[in-house]
Protein backbone atom coordinates (compact mmCIF):
# COMPACT_ATOMS: atom_id res chain seq x y z
CA UNK A 1 0.00 0.00 0.00
CA UNK A 2 2.69 2.64 0.79
CA UNK A 3 4.63 1.37 -2.32
CA UNK A 4 1.42 2.77 -4.58
CA UNK A 5 1.10 5.58 -2.23
CA UNK A 6 4.31 6.92 -3.13
CA UNK A 7 3.65 6.22 -6.63
CA UNK A 8 0.52 8.09 -6.36
CA UNK A 9 3.37 11.39 -5.98
CA UNK A 10 4.29 10.97 -9.31
CA UNK A 11 1.36 11.50 -11.41
CA UNK A 12 0.80 15.16 -10.19
CA UNK A 13 4.68 15.46 -10.30
CA UNK A 14 4.33 15.18 -14.06
CA UNK A 15 0.85 17.45 -13.94
CA UNK A 16 3.05 20.13 -12.60
CA UNK A 17 5.44 19.71 -14.94
CA UNK A 18 2.86 20.72 -17.51
CA UNK A 19 2.25 24.11 -16.41
CA UNK A 20 5.21 25.85 -17.06
CA UNK A 21 3.51 25.70 -20.38
CA UNK A 22 0.80 28.31 -22.50
CA UNK A 23 -2.10 28.04 -21.06
CA UNK A 24 -0.80 28.38 -17.97
CA UNK A 25 2.37 29.94 -18.76
CA UNK A 26 4.47 29.13 -15.20
CA UNK A 27 7.70 28.96 -16.92
CA UNK A 28 9.97 28.67 -13.58
CA UNK A 29 8.42 25.23 -13.39
CA UNK A 30 10.85 24.39 -16.14
CA UNK A 31 13.78 25.00 -13.92
CA UNK A 32 11.98 23.26 -10.55
CA UNK A 33 9.37 21.07 -11.92
CA UNK A 34 11.88 18.05 -13.04
CA UNK A 35 13.03 17.74 -9.01
CA UNK A 36 10.63 15.67 -7.65
CA UNK A 37 10.54 12.56 -10.64
CA UNK A 38 14.44 12.95 -9.51
CA UNK A 39 13.99 12.38 -6.19
CA UNK A 40 11.61 9.75 -6.26
CA UNK A 41 13.30 8.00 -9.00
CA UNK A 42 16.47 8.47 -7.26
CA UNK A 43 15.10 7.12 -3.97
CA UNK A 44 12.71 4.69 -5.75
CA UNK A 45 15.05 1.10 -3.91
CA UNK A 46 15.08 -0.54 -7.42
CA UNK A 47 15.36 -0.40 -11.18
CA UNK A 48 11.52 -1.56 -11.34
CA UNK A 49 9.83 1.34 -9.33
CA UNK A 50 11.83 3.83 -10.71
CA UNK A 51 10.38 2.79 -13.84
CA UNK A 52 6.98 2.86 -12.61
CA UNK A 53 7.75 6.47 -10.87
CA UNK A 54 8.72 7.66 -14.09
CA UNK A 55 6.13 6.37 -16.38
CA UNK A 56 2.87 7.47 -14.32
CA UNK A 57 5.22 10.96 -13.96
CA UNK A 58 5.49 10.50 -17.67
CA UNK A 59 1.50 10.02 -17.66
CA UNK A 60 0.41 12.82 -15.74
CA UNK A 61 2.73 15.01 -17.55
CA UNK A 62 1.30 14.16 -21.30
CA UNK A 63 -2.07 14.14 -20.45
CA UNK A 64 -1.53 17.38 -18.81
CA UNK A 65 -0.34 19.07 -21.42
CA UNK A 66 -2.65 17.34 -24.39
CA UNK A 67 -5.67 17.29 -22.51
CA UNK A 68 -7.35 19.41 -25.52
CA UNK A 69 -6.63 16.43 -27.79
CA UNK A 70 -8.22 13.57 -25.94
CA UNK A 71 -12.19 13.94 -26.56
CA UNK A 72 -10.93 13.84 -29.94
CA UNK A 73 -9.26 10.74 -30.39
CA UNK A 74 -11.63 8.16 -28.63
CA UNK A 75 -9.91 4.20 -27.82
CA UNK A 76 -6.57 6.62 -29.41
CA UNK A 77 -6.57 7.50 -26.00
CA UNK A 78 -5.60 4.65 -24.28
CA UNK A 79 -2.68 3.94 -26.55
CA UNK A 80 -1.33 7.55 -26.22
CA UNK A 81 -1.49 6.85 -22.65
CA UNK A 82 0.61 3.90 -22.75
CA UNK A 83 3.36 5.21 -25.18
CA UNK A 84 3.43 8.42 -22.99
CA UNK A 85 4.12 6.32 -20.14
CA UNK A 86 7.53 4.64 -21.50
CA UNK A 87 9.30 8.01 -22.55
CA UNK A 88 10.34 8.82 -19.31
CA UNK A 89 11.24 5.47 -17.96
CA UNK A 90 14.84 6.18 -19.39
CA UNK A 91 15.33 8.94 -17.59
CA UNK A 92 14.31 7.24 -14.62
CA UNK A 93 16.01 4.47 -14.74
CA UNK A 94 19.13 6.31 -15.53
CA UNK A 95 17.98 8.65 -12.37
CA UNK A 96 18.19 5.79 -10.00
CA UNK A 97 21.30 4.74 -11.45
CA UNK A 98 23.51 7.68 -10.51
CA UNK A 99 21.48 8.82 -7.42
CA UNK A 100 20.88 5.78 -5.17
CA UNK A 101 24.37 6.22 -3.35
CA UNK A 102 24.34 9.95 -4.23
CA UNK A 103 28.53 10.71 -3.94
CA UNK A 104 29.83 14.03 -5.20
CA UNK A 105 31.50 12.40 -8.23
CA UNK A 106 27.81 10.69 -9.06
CA UNK A 107 26.36 14.21 -8.78
CA UNK A 108 28.88 15.49 -10.80
CA UNK A 109 28.21 12.96 -13.66
CA UNK A 110 24.60 12.85 -13.22
CA UNK A 111 24.37 17.05 -14.06
CA UNK A 112 25.69 15.69 -17.48
CA UNK A 113 24.15 12.30 -18.41
CA UNK A 114 20.72 13.04 -16.97
CA UNK A 115 20.24 16.05 -19.53
CA UNK A 116 21.80 13.50 -22.19
CA UNK A 117 19.29 10.96 -21.24
CA UNK A 118 16.23 13.90 -21.41
CA UNK A 119 17.61 15.08 -24.32
CA UNK A 120 18.13 12.27 -26.65
CA UNK A 121 14.59 10.81 -25.90
CA UNK A 122 13.24 14.50 -26.65
CA UNK A 123 14.62 14.16 -30.02
CA UNK A 124 13.60 10.51 -30.76
CA UNK A 125 10.12 11.31 -29.89
CA UNK A 126 10.45 14.48 -32.09
CA UNK A 127 10.49 12.14 -35.42
CA UNK A 128 7.64 13.69 -37.06
CA UNK A 129 5.31 9.85 -37.10
CA UNK A 130 5.85 10.09 -33.73
CA UNK A 131 3.99 13.79 -33.29
CA UNK A 132 6.94 15.96 -33.27
CA UNK A 133 8.23 17.92 -31.54
CA UNK A 134 5.44 19.38 -29.09
CA UNK A 135 6.16 19.84 -25.64
CA UNK A 136 9.98 19.86 -25.65
CA UNK A 137 11.33 21.32 -22.25
CA UNK A 138 13.46 24.36 -23.84
CA UNK A 139 9.79 25.82 -24.79
CA UNK A 140 8.96 26.99 -21.67
CA UNK A 141 11.38 29.30 -21.70
CA UNK A 142 9.83 31.33 -24.67
CA UNK A 143 9.29 34.52 -23.04
CA UNK A 144 12.18 34.37 -20.61
CA UNK A 145 15.04 36.77 -22.06
CA UNK A 146 18.05 36.78 -21.68
CA UNK A 147 17.12 33.08 -21.39
CA UNK A 148 16.04 32.23 -24.62
CA UNK A 149 19.30 33.53 -26.56
CA UNK A 150 20.41 30.04 -25.81
CA UNK A 151 18.56 29.11 -28.70
CA UNK A 152 20.50 30.85 -31.26
CA UNK A 153 23.36 28.38 -29.96
CA UNK A 154 21.97 25.15 -29.71
CA UNK A 155 18.00 25.21 -30.58
CA UNK A 156 15.72 23.95 -28.27
CA UNK A 157 17.47 21.01 -27.44
CA UNK A 158 20.55 23.58 -25.69
CA UNK A 159 17.71 25.03 -23.51
CA UNK A 160 15.93 22.02 -22.56
CA UNK A 161 19.63 20.33 -21.61
CA UNK A 162 20.45 23.51 -19.48
CA UNK A 163 16.51 23.33 -17.54
CA UNK A 164 17.08 19.70 -16.81
CA UNK A 165 21.16 19.89 -15.61
CA UNK A 166 19.62 22.84 -12.97
CA UNK A 167 16.99 20.65 -12.02
CA UNK A 168 19.61 17.85 -11.32
CA UNK A 169 21.64 20.02 -8.94
CA UNK A 170 18.71 21.11 -7.36
CA UNK A 171 17.21 17.55 -6.54
CA UNK A 172 20.80 16.98 -5.10
CA UNK A 173 20.83 19.36 -2.80
CA UNK A 174 17.86 17.69 -1.17
CA UNK A 175 17.90 14.26 -1.85
CA UNK A 176 18.23 12.12 1.33
CA UNK A 177 21.49 10.47 2.08
CA UNK A 178 23.45 13.11 -0.07
CA UNK A 179 26.82 13.90 1.74
CA UNK A 180 27.86 17.81 2.32
CA UNK A 181 30.18 17.43 -0.55
CA UNK A 182 27.78 16.47 -2.90
CA UNK A 183 25.11 18.91 -1.64
CA UNK A 184 27.33 21.52 -2.65
CA UNK A 185 28.40 20.88 -5.63
CA UNK A 186 24.80 20.08 -6.67
CA UNK A 187 23.48 23.29 -5.60
CA UNK A 188 27.12 24.99 -7.67
CA UNK A 189 26.13 23.28 -10.49
CA UNK A 190 22.78 24.65 -11.11
CA UNK A 191 24.34 27.99 -10.05
CA UNK A 192 26.78 27.31 -12.83
CA UNK A 193 24.54 26.36 -15.61
CA UNK A 194 21.86 28.77 -14.95
CA UNK A 195 24.44 31.19 -14.56
CA UNK A 196 25.82 29.97 -18.42
CA UNK A 197 22.50 30.51 -20.22
CA UNK A 198 21.62 34.09 -18.73
CA UNK A 199 25.13 34.93 -19.34
CA UNK A 200 25.57 34.12 -22.26
CA UNK A 201 22.39 35.92 -23.60
CA UNK A 202 23.58 38.97 -21.67
CA UNK A 203 26.79 39.20 -23.71
CA UNK A 204 25.23 37.95 -27.18
CA UNK A 205 24.85 41.46 -29.55
CA UNK A 206 21.17 41.76 -30.72
CA UNK A 207 21.28 40.24 -34.48
CA UNK A 208 21.85 43.45 -37.05
CA UNK A 209 18.30 44.25 -39.13
CA UNK A 210 18.88 44.69 -42.35
CA UNK A 211 15.36 46.24 -43.69
CA UNK A 212 11.57 45.04 -43.05
CA UNK A 213 8.85 44.00 -44.78
CA UNK A 214 4.94 44.89 -43.87
CA UNK A 215 2.81 41.74 -43.34
CA UNK A 216 -0.81 41.75 -42.88
CA UNK A 217 -2.02 38.41 -41.19
CA UNK A 218 -5.84 37.62 -41.74
CA UNK A 219 -7.91 36.31 -38.72
CA UNK A 220 -11.50 35.38 -39.73
CA UNK A 221 -12.00 32.97 -36.69
CA UNK A 222 -14.20 29.76 -37.31
CA UNK A 223 -16.29 30.38 -40.68
CA UNK A 224 -17.68 26.96 -41.79
CA UNK A 225 -18.40 26.98 -45.26
CA UNK A 226 -16.32 26.51 -47.82
CA UNK A 227 -17.34 29.41 -49.77
CA UNK A 228 -18.27 31.54 -46.73
CA UNK A 229 -15.01 31.03 -45.41
CA UNK A 230 -13.03 32.25 -48.82
CA UNK A 231 -15.67 35.17 -48.75
CA UNK A 232 -14.70 36.03 -45.15
CA UNK A 233 -11.29 35.77 -46.07
CA UNK A 234 -11.49 38.41 -49.13
CA UNK A 235 -13.64 40.62 -47.49
CA UNK A 236 -10.98 41.32 -44.43
CA UNK A 237 -8.48 41.19 -47.37
CA UNK A 238 -9.77 44.69 -49.08
CA UNK A 239 -9.43 46.27 -45.59
CA UNK A 240 -5.54 45.93 -45.89
CA UNK A 241 -6.00 48.42 -48.65
CA UNK A 242 -3.84 51.39 -48.13
CA UNK A 243 -1.72 49.98 -45.59
CA UNK A 244 1.35 49.67 -47.54
CA UNK A 245 1.90 45.97 -46.84
CA UNK A 246 4.12 43.52 -48.42
CA UNK A 247 2.32 40.35 -48.71
CA UNK A 248 -0.98 39.60 -47.26
CA UNK A 249 -1.14 35.64 -45.43
CA UNK A 250 -3.71 33.82 -44.83
CA UNK A 251 -4.37 30.71 -42.42
CA UNK A 252 -4.26 26.70 -43.04
CA UNK A 253 -7.12 25.70 -45.02
CA UNK A 254 -8.31 29.01 -45.98
CA UNK A 255 -9.02 27.56 -49.48
CA UNK A 256 -11.31 24.15 -49.09
CA UNK A 257 -11.27 23.81 -52.58
CA UNK A 258 -8.52 24.21 -55.48
CA UNK A 259 -8.75 27.53 -57.44
CA UNK A 260 -7.63 26.14 -60.76
CA UNK A 261 -11.41 24.59 -60.83
CA UNK A 262 -13.06 27.52 -59.49
CA UNK A 263 -11.66 30.36 -62.86
CA UNK A 264 -14.36 33.05 -60.61
CA UNK A 265 -12.32 32.34 -57.49
CA UNK A 266 -8.74 32.88 -59.66
CA UNK A 267 -10.35 36.03 -60.62
CA UNK A 268 -11.07 37.26 -57.03
CA UNK A 269 -7.99 36.51 -56.02
CA UNK A 270 -6.55 38.44 -58.74
CA UNK A 271 -8.64 41.37 -58.14
CA UNK A 272 -8.28 41.53 -54.34
CA UNK A 273 -4.08 41.43 -54.72
CA UNK A 274 -4.70 44.33 -57.40
CA UNK A 275 -6.75 46.05 -54.54
CA UNK A 276 -4.97 46.00 -51.85
CA UNK A 277 -1.38 46.11 -53.95
CA UNK A 278 0.49 43.11 -52.58
CA UNK A 279 0.33 39.54 -53.10
CA UNK A 280 -1.93 36.78 -51.38
CA UNK A 281 -0.47 33.75 -49.47
CA UNK A 282 -3.75 31.50 -49.57
CA UNK A 283 -3.42 28.32 -48.41
CA UNK A 284 -5.58 25.11 -50.44
CA UNK A 285 -6.67 22.22 -48.88
CA UNK A 286 -8.74 20.33 -51.54
CA UNK A 287 -7.83 17.60 -53.88
CA UNK A 288 -5.44 18.32 -56.85
CA UNK A 289 -5.45 17.31 -60.31
CA UNK A 290 -3.28 13.95 -59.73
CA UNK A 291 -6.81 13.07 -57.43
CA UNK A 292 -4.92 13.64 -54.31
CA UNK A 293 -5.37 15.61 -51.43
CA UNK A 294 -2.99 18.26 -50.87
CA UNK A 295 -2.33 21.28 -48.43
CA UNK A 296 -0.35 23.70 -50.16
CA UNK A 297 0.64 27.50 -49.90
CA UNK A 298 -0.46 29.17 -53.10
CA UNK A 299 1.07 33.16 -53.90
CA UNK A 300 -1.39 35.42 -55.68
CA UNK A 301 -0.30 38.34 -57.54
CA UNK A 302 -2.42 40.56 -59.82
CA UNK A 303 -1.64 38.58 -62.04
CA UNK A 304 -2.37 34.95 -61.00
CA UNK A 305 -0.46 32.35 -59.18
CA UNK A 306 2.95 33.56 -58.95
CA UNK A 307 4.28 29.95 -56.64
CA UNK A 308 3.76 27.18 -54.50
CA UNK A 309 4.53 25.27 -51.77
CA UNK A 310 3.07 21.83 -50.52
CA UNK A 311 2.67 20.77 -47.02
CA UNK A 312 5.44 17.99 -46.48
CA UNK A 313 5.62 17.03 -43.17
CA UNK A 314 1.67 15.45 -42.07
CA UNK A 315 -0.13 15.23 -38.80
CA UNK A 316 -0.16 11.34 -37.75
CA UNK A 317 -3.88 10.58 -37.67
CA UNK A 318 -5.21 13.70 -38.43
CA UNK A 319 -3.96 13.85 -41.57
CA UNK A 320 -2.86 10.42 -42.82
CA UNK A 321 -3.10 6.98 -40.95
CA UNK A 322 0.29 5.51 -40.30
CA UNK A 323 -0.01 1.87 -40.96
CA UNK A 324 -3.58 2.32 -42.55
CA UNK A 325 -4.36 -1.09 -43.63
CA UNK A 326 -3.74 -2.38 -39.83
CA UNK A 327 -5.08 0.59 -37.79
CA UNK A 328 -7.65 2.38 -40.12
CA UNK A 329 -10.55 0.00 -39.63
CA UNK A 330 -9.83 -0.20 -35.56
CA UNK A 331 -9.86 3.43 -35.30
CA UNK A 332 -12.28 4.01 -37.91
CA UNK A 333 -14.54 5.82 -35.26
CA UNK A 334 -12.24 8.41 -33.58
CA UNK A 335 -11.85 11.02 -36.13
CA UNK A 336 -8.38 10.12 -37.92
CA UNK A 337 -8.26 11.14 -41.05
CA UNK A 338 -11.14 9.37 -43.50
CA UNK A 339 -7.94 9.55 -46.33
CA UNK A 340 -4.58 9.88 -46.38
CA UNK A 341 -3.19 13.55 -47.99
CA UNK A 342 0.13 13.46 -50.32
CA UNK A 343 3.01 14.97 -48.90
CA UNK A 344 5.42 17.43 -50.45
CA UNK A 345 8.29 16.86 -51.34
CA UNK A 346 10.45 20.15 -51.61
CA UNK A 347 11.13 23.20 -49.33
CA UNK A 348 10.17 26.78 -51.31
CA UNK A 349 11.66 30.38 -51.20
CA UNK A 350 8.84 32.93 -51.95
CA UNK A 351 9.46 36.37 -53.17
CA UNK A 352 7.10 39.01 -52.33
CA UNK A 353 7.54 42.89 -52.03
CA UNK A 354 11.58 42.44 -51.85
CA UNK A 355 11.88 39.75 -49.25
CA UNK A 356 12.47 36.72 -49.35
CA UNK A 357 9.72 34.38 -47.30
CA UNK A 358 10.25 30.73 -45.82
CA UNK A 359 6.62 28.90 -46.18
CA UNK A 360 5.74 26.37 -44.18
CA UNK A 361 2.01 24.71 -43.00
CA UNK A 362 0.72 24.33 -39.67
CA UNK A 363 2.21 21.43 -38.39
CA UNK A 364 5.54 21.79 -40.06
CA UNK A 365 6.10 24.72 -37.39
CA UNK A 366 6.96 22.92 -34.43
CA UNK A 367 10.03 21.53 -36.41
CA UNK A 368 13.51 23.07 -36.12
CA UNK A 369 15.28 21.50 -38.93
CA UNK A 370 12.95 23.01 -41.31
CA UNK A 371 13.35 26.31 -40.42
CA UNK A 372 17.30 25.52 -40.52
CA UNK A 373 16.69 24.37 -44.13
CA UNK A 374 14.74 27.79 -45.18
CA UNK A 375 17.23 29.72 -43.61
CA UNK A 376 20.25 27.89 -45.34
CA UNK A 377 17.90 28.10 -48.75
CA UNK A 378 18.16 31.97 -48.31
CA UNK A 379 14.95 33.29 -46.66
CA UNK A 380 14.52 36.20 -44.76
CA UNK A 381 11.62 35.26 -42.82
CA UNK A 382 9.71 32.45 -42.17
CA UNK A 383 5.60 32.57 -42.54
CA UNK A 384 3.55 29.77 -40.71
CA UNK A 385 -0.16 29.14 -42.48
CA UNK A 386 -2.22 27.55 -39.33
CA UNK A 387 -5.35 26.18 -38.04
CA UNK A 388 -6.20 24.41 -34.96
CA UNK A 389 -10.26 25.17 -35.64
CA UNK A 390 -10.75 21.75 -33.74
CA UNK A 391 -9.19 22.85 -30.62
CA UNK A 392 -10.55 26.58 -30.65
CA UNK A 393 -10.30 27.95 -27.34
CA UNK A 394 -7.36 25.20 -25.68
CA UNK A 395 -4.08 25.51 -24.80
CA UNK A 396 -3.07 24.52 -28.62
CA UNK A 397 -3.52 27.79 -29.63
CA UNK A 398 -1.06 29.36 -27.23
CA UNK A 399 1.28 26.61 -27.40
CA UNK A 400 1.84 26.49 -30.98
CA UNK A 401 2.21 30.56 -31.13
CA UNK A 402 4.74 30.80 -28.29
CA UNK A 403 6.88 28.00 -29.78
CA UNK A 404 7.69 30.83 -32.66
CA UNK A 405 9.38 32.70 -30.10
CA UNK A 406 11.98 29.67 -29.94
CA UNK A 407 11.80 29.24 -33.75
CA UNK A 408 12.86 32.05 -34.39
CA UNK A 409 15.39 32.92 -31.81
CA UNK A 410 16.96 29.28 -33.91
CA UNK A 411 17.00 30.41 -36.60
CA UNK A 412 17.83 34.03 -36.61
CA UNK A 413 15.01 35.17 -38.77
CA UNK A 414 11.55 36.62 -37.99
CA UNK A 415 8.83 33.88 -37.39
CA UNK A 416 5.04 35.11 -38.40
CA UNK A 417 2.19 32.49 -37.79
CA UNK A 418 -1.29 33.35 -38.74
CA UNK A 419 -3.90 31.26 -37.63
CA UNK A 420 -6.83 30.97 -38.84
CA UNK A 421 -8.84 30.98 -35.87
CA UNK A 422 -6.23 32.12 -33.93
CA UNK A 423 -3.82 32.08 -31.47
CA UNK A 424 -1.41 34.14 -34.58
CA UNK A 425 1.74 35.49 -33.72
CA UNK A 426 5.16 37.74 -34.62
CA UNK A 427 8.14 37.50 -32.90
CA UNK A 428 11.61 38.90 -34.08
CA UNK A 429 14.92 37.33 -34.49
CA UNK A 430 15.27 38.23 -30.39
CA UNK A 431 11.96 36.39 -29.53
CA UNK A 432 10.65 40.00 -28.99
CA UNK A 433 6.92 39.55 -29.53
CA UNK A 434 6.07 41.68 -32.30
CA UNK A 435 1.77 40.50 -32.18
CA UNK A 436 -0.69 38.15 -30.22
CA UNK A 437 -3.64 37.98 -31.86
CA UNK A 438 -6.02 35.11 -29.76
CA UNK A 439 -8.68 33.67 -30.60
CA UNK A 440 -11.57 35.88 -29.51
CA UNK A 441 -9.66 38.42 -32.26
CA UNK A 442 -11.23 38.46 -35.82
CA UNK A 443 -10.23 40.79 -38.11
CA UNK A 444 -6.46 41.58 -39.52
CA UNK A 445 -3.50 42.81 -38.22
CA UNK A 446 -0.50 44.60 -39.42
CA UNK A 447 3.29 44.23 -38.34
CA UNK A 448 6.75 45.47 -39.87
CA UNK A 449 8.56 42.09 -39.62
CA UNK A 450 12.46 42.77 -39.13
CA UNK A 451 14.52 41.00 -41.61
CA UNK A 452 18.35 39.59 -40.90
CA UNK A 453 20.89 38.11 -42.53
CA UNK A 454 22.68 36.59 -39.45
CA UNK A 455 23.73 32.81 -39.60
CA UNK A 456 23.20 31.87 -36.14
CA UNK A 457 25.52 28.53 -34.49
CA UNK A 458 22.19 26.45 -34.60
CA UNK A 459 22.08 27.21 -37.78
CA UNK A 460 25.17 26.79 -39.15
CA UNK A 461 26.03 23.45 -37.04
CA UNK A 462 23.04 21.95 -36.72
CA UNK A 463 21.44 19.56 -34.22
CA UNK A 464 24.60 19.08 -32.40
CA UNK A 465 23.02 19.05 -29.32
CA UNK A 466 21.20 16.41 -29.41
CA UNK A 467 23.84 14.14 -31.39
CA UNK A 468 26.22 14.70 -28.27
CA UNK A 469 23.74 13.79 -25.86
CA UNK A 470 22.41 10.61 -27.66
CA UNK A 471 26.89 9.92 -27.85
CA UNK A 472 26.85 10.45 -24.04
CA UNK A 473 23.99 8.43 -23.52
CA UNK A 474 25.22 5.58 -25.78
CA UNK A 475 28.55 5.43 -23.57
CA UNK A 476 26.86 5.29 -20.75
CA UNK A 477 24.87 2.29 -21.49
CA UNK A 478 27.76 0.58 -23.40
CA UNK A 479 29.52 1.32 -19.60
CA UNK A 480 26.90 -0.58 -17.70
CA UNK A 481 26.87 -3.50 -20.28
CA UNK A 482 30.40 -4.08 -19.74
CA UNK A 483 30.55 -3.26 -15.44
CA UNK A 484 27.74 -5.79 -15.32
CA UNK A 485 29.15 -8.44 -17.73
CA UNK A 486 32.57 -8.32 -15.50
CA UNK A 487 31.86 -7.61 -12.08
CA UNK A 488 30.15 -10.90 -11.12
CA UNK A 489 27.53 -9.76 -8.84
CA UNK A 490 25.79 -8.61 -11.21
CA UNK A 491 23.00 -10.81 -10.94
CA UNK A 492 21.89 -8.22 -7.91
CA UNK A 493 20.69 -5.77 -10.72
CA UNK A 494 18.27 -8.31 -11.46
CA UNK A 495 17.58 -8.63 -8.29
CA UNK A 496 17.34 -4.95 -7.73
CA UNK A 497 14.83 -4.85 -10.49
CA UNK A 498 12.84 -7.40 -8.95
CA UNK A 499 12.77 -5.65 -5.78
CA UNK A 500 10.00 -3.77 -6.82
CA UNK A 501 6.98 -6.22 -7.23
CA UNK A 502 8.17 -7.62 -3.76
Amino acid sequence: MRRWAVRGLALPSGCLLALAYPAAGAWWLGWVGLVPLVLLSGRAGSYGEAAWRSSLAAVGFFLTLFHWVLPHVGVLALVMGAVAGVVWVPFGLASYRLLREPSAARVATAAVVLPSVWVSVEALRSWEHLGGAWGLLGLTQWQVRPVLAVASLGGVWLLGFVLVAVNVGLAAMVLPGTGRAARLLGGGLAVVFAAFAVGYGLLRPDPVTTGSVRVVGVQPGVVHGADDRVAAHLDLTRGAAGRGQDVVVWGQSSMPFDPARRPDTVALLRQVAATVGSDVLVNVDARATDGRIRKTTQQYGPGGLVSTYEKRRLVPFGEYVPLRPLLGELLQDTGIAEEDRAPGEAPAILRTGGARVGPLISYESIFPDLRRELVRLGADVTVVQGSLTSFHGTWAQPQQASAEAVRAVESGRSAVLVELSGTSAVFDARGERLAWVPPDEHGIFVVDVPLYEETTPYVRWGDWVPITAGAITATGIVLLVVLALLDPRSSSVSRRWRGSRR
